[in-house]
């Protein structure tokens, strides 16, 4: 079906909003596996948090929210599927992945700026200039937040 001259990008009345469909659906699916993972933590009480509580308030909000995506896709006309972009994927994943393999061995420093630089290779028109001076703040912030306001014990620099 073609636009109509608002410039109308939806499909017939009989295929509703697949991709939000589809996104309400993979949102729920996370929260059930975070749900999932999260099950032999121990809540707690909300004046004592245990660590549990965090994890499985985060899955029930996803949850929610992935209904109400879910839902508002079924009873509103949208966007059929596009094509699908593989190299999002690839590099969104791969940022994650580097993430995970770097940040020990190298610390926040190093594994920060890295994976978003990653990352931002996922979108062709990426302005580099943009993306490398938000990595770097970004991972100052992170710095700044993890380890000298929370405190919590993430490496930040470990190769020197």
């Amino acid at each position: 079906m073609a636009p109509d001259q608002t410039g109308d990008q939806s499909v017939p009345h009989a295929a509703r909003g697949t991709q939000d469909i589809a996104a309400g659906l993979f949102l729920i699916a996370v929260a059930l596996i975070a749900f999932w993972q999260a099950k032999g933590l121990p809540l707690g009480t909300l004046r004592s948090m245990g660590a549990g509580m965090l994890p499985t308030a985060l899955a029930v909000l996803l949850g929610a929210f992935g209904i109400a995506i879910a839902l508002i896709g079924a009873l509103r006309p949208g966007v059929a599927f596009e094509r699908w972009s593989f190299r999002g994927l690839l590099f969104v994943l791969g940022s994650i992945i580097t993430f995970a393999l770097t940040v020990r061995l190298f610390g926040l420093v190093v594994a920060g700026p890295l994976t978003m630089l990653i990352a931002g290779a996922a979108d062709p028109q990426t302005n580099w200039k943009h993306t490398l001076i938000f990595s770097v703040v970004l991972t100052a912030f992170c710095i700044l937040l993890f380890k000298v306001a929370l405190r919590l014990p993430i490496p930040v620099i470990t190769f020197l």
